[in-house]
């Protein structure tokens, strides 16, 4: 839908239309005439056609019955050469000299001309095998259709004297039997063409007569359209001017717009409108500039106390997780002096699967309280030996939750990476694989080389189908609330893997849950 900006563009798309439509019209209405025209010429050819066929088949009739009549009355009297020169002459004196192309003419069953007064020469020659410019063998096809009952029309060319030159002609031709004569008559049909001239000629003048009405028409449309527009757009455009003159005024004063100012209802109607909704916004502005006063000072007062909220979090996290680590590494300790003389204890065993379990989410806490003030350098690693002992970390804890690793661990690979980031990747995987496998499974643990310049690092567990895969690496996100946990060690890993632009992919289903990653062994970009 087209939407005018201004009245210009109102009057202007107006006027486009008014053309449009016009143009439109016209171009319909000289169509229309047009096919009624065609339709008119058809017809009249169809008619004219017809009614001269008719008129030369009557006058072929009419000329056999006077030789037939003649011939009947005088065939006793007279010999058949004297008949026939008598009807040769009388053909010949009521011919219609002044129409040149009006004739008859006779030839025997041989094809020898009798009688054709155009060209005299032609008489007594043999024409059986002439043929048109097309190659119809025109003498012969009238000689043969005139001998049928009712005889017959044949179309060819033939030279038209008044032209003096070829011009299409049909001819219709009748048998005298008794001496095997062919009389025929014919029309040439270029005739028809200075009546089709003529009724064009009137249909062009009625065309014309057409469009220079609708050029009137639309020049009268598109002046009153812009007599509209130069008288209307003023009274307009002054009204607009009072209004906005009034606007102004209103800063100042509390006064309703007089009525007498303008012109239009319509924008009397808006002036009071606009009355109204200035005052309401007055008003609203009064109350808001005191909401506002009074709402900065609690919006200060709030975010100050968010800030020491935020910080006491903070510094509690940070103290919490280094006060953390002085009993864990007691902890550890103390284990290992244990195993030295009960090596096989299971309750010592249990005791070390839950410190690791601590030291593992030490480990992730103490990474999310340094990631953003500590560089993390880059360094070539054996990618191989790391995840071994990685994996025996984490051996007591899969052993005390009935699970046991398999792995299928290429030697000597080694990336670009850091070492801490890795390790926040690896145990994030490896935990969360014993925690959410079903009791007494195997976890897969596979490093390989995808192709010279990648290495591939996944992990299958035999665990339920993960339902949310666009949600399993946010924060806090868990797809089992009652295995524990923060939601964190996912979230953890994909920051660094989109960091370091490593690919991860996730394939679960109901048998096994697959993670995936794809490190670059020398990519030296993070994003």
């Amino acid at each position: 839908m087209i939407r005018a900006k201004s009245l210009y563009h109102l009057i202007l798309y107006s006027i486009v239309f008014i053309i449009f439509l016009t143009s439109s019209f016209t171009f319909i209405i000289i169509d229309n005439a047009f096919d009624d025209f065609n339709e008119k010429i058809q017809i009249m050819k169809k008619d004219y056609f017809s009614k001269q066929k008719d008129l030369i088949q009557s006058d072929i009739k009419k000329t056999l019955k006077f030789i037939d009549y003649y011939h009947n009355k005088y065939k006793d009297k007279k010999s058949d050469k004297e008949i026939q020169d008598d009807i040769l002459n009388a053909i010949e004196i009521m011919r219609d000299k002044n129409s040149i192309d009006d004739y008859v003419f006779i030839y025997d069953f041989k094809g020898t001309s009798l009688y054709y007064p155009i060209s005299a020469n032609n008489i007594g020659k043999n024409l059986y095998e002439f043929t048109d410019p097309t190659g119809k063998r025109v003498v012969k096809e009238l000689i043969d259709i005139s001998q049928k009952k009712n005889g017959g029309f044949v179309k060819y060319i033939w030279f038209k004297p008044k032209l003096k030159d070829e011009a299409l002609k049909i001819s219709y031709a009748l048998s005298y039997k008794p001496w095997n004569w062919t009389i025929g008559k014919g029309i040439y049909i270029d005739e028809i063409d200075s009546l089709i001239n003529e009724k064009r000629k009137e249909h062009d003048e009625k065309i014309s007569n057409y469009i220079l009405q609708i050029l009137s028409l639309t020049i009268m449309l598109v002046l009153y359209s812009i007599f509209i527009y130069k008288n209307a757009t003023i009274l307009i455009v002054n009204d607009v001017k009072e209004i906005g003159k009034y606007l102004k005024e209103t800063q100042k004063s509390d006064t309703r717009i007089s009525q007498n100012r303008l012109i239009f209802g319509e924008f009397k109607v808006i002036a009071n409108y606009a009355y109204d909704a200035m005052h309401n916004i007055k008003d609203k502005n009064q109350m808001l500039e005191g909401i506002n006063k009074h709402l900065e000072e609690k919006v200060d007062e709030q975010t100050k106390a968010l800030s020491d909220l935020v910080e006491s979090q903070k510094r509690f996290l940070k103290n919490s997780v280094h006060e953390v680590n002085t009993p864990l590494s007691i902890i550890r300790t103390n284990i290992d002096l244990l195993k030295r003389n009960t090596p096989t204890n299971k309750y010592i065993a249990n005791i070390e699967s839950g410190a690791k379990i601590i030291q593992y989410i030490y480990d992730d806490l103490s990474y999310l309280i340094k990631k953003d003030r500590v560089e993390y350098p880059k360094e070539y690693i054996n990618f191989s030996e790391y995840l071994v002992e990685r994996l025996n970390f984490f051996d007591s804890i899969a052993n005390a939750n009935d699970l046991y690793f398999i792995n299928n661990i290429e030697e000597d690979i080694y990336i670009k990476f850091n070492n801490t980031e890795l390790q926040r990747i690896v145990d994030n995987n490896i935990s969360n694989s014993i925690k959410y496998s079903k009791p007494k499974s195997p976890i897969y643990i596979r490093l390989s080389y995808f192709n010279d310049d990648i290495v591939e690092f996944s992990v299958k567990t035999n665990s339920e189908m993960i339902e949310n895969k666009d949600k399993i690496f946010s924060d806090f996100y868990r797809e089992n609330n009652s295995r524990g946990g923060f939601g964190l060690g996912l979230r953890i890993v994909k920051e660094i893997c989109d960091k370091n632009l490593v690919i991860i992919n996730l394939d679960s289903n109901d048998k096994d849950t697959k993670f995936t990653y794809r490190f670059r062994i020398n990519e030296n970009t993070t994003s």
